[in-house]
């Protein structure tokens, strides 16, 4: 267990926390004389969570503590913040059900094209575009969390909203078309061996004289 993975368990961590403060609108305090309603823990615990995403793959990368575990665990980690996040603003009716039913089938559809990759020994690598959603994400639930208790920002959260969908889609595309890119070539050079093998399994009769 090394300060990344650590970073990694602290995010999953914070998922049932985030639903538990959205869900129950509380708590709701005051700190010498400011309010610190639940949005504002919402939004808090949100943006920790998603600040360790961008630590963990720093601090694994400087110190050289990139793990199968760590591996494993990271998108599992993004997606249970970002599902649970969007789930529970449908649940508040802040955000249009469809919308997360089209942002969280495009994690199942990218988890699914990556395992099929995976078992025929590709590897889908990251696209900037998934990096581009992931931070749309993030800002969209913040601000959808804060405008829960302050209307002025509903226009904002619509717009980052839509934003998110379009990127969501745009980026599932993409990976389809890496992914079949590279299905296609594997197939192709399957298809040729075994040509190859075939001829020299069956070779042609030499006519004799």
């Amino acid at each position: 267990m090394n300060l990344p993975n650590s970073l990694t368990i602290l995010r999953i961590f914070f998922v049932p926390l985030l639903v538990v403060v959205l869900l129950t609108r509380e708590p709701n305090l005051e700190f010498w004389g400011f309010p610190f309603h639940f949005e504002i823990w919402g939004v808090l615990i949100l943006a920790v969570a998603a600040a360790t995403d961008a630590f963990d793959g720093y601090f694994a990368r400087k110190r050289g503590e990139i793990t199968t575990l760590g591996i494993l665990l990271d998108p599992i980690a993004d997606k249970l913040l970002i599902s649970a996040a969007f789930i529970s603003l449908v649940a508040m009716g802040l955000v249009p059900a469809w919308m997360v039913v089209i942002i969280i089938g495009r994690e199942f559809i990218v988890m699914g094209l990556r395992n099929i990759a995976s078992a025929e020994g590709l590897v889908i690598p990251a696209s900037p575009l998934g990096k581009t959603k992931l931070v749309l994400q993030v800002l969209a639930g913040c601000i959808v969390i804060f405008s829960a208790t302050h209307p002025s920002f509903h226009m904002l959260a619509l717009v980052l909203l839509w934003m998110v969908v379009i990127s969501a889609v745009v980026s599932a595309v993409h990976y389809f078309l890496m992914f079949w890119n590279q299905v296609d070539d594997r197939i192709k050079q399957r298809q040729n061996i075994q040509i190859v093998l075939e001829r020299k399994k069956n070779p042609q009769d030499v006519p004799t004289p």
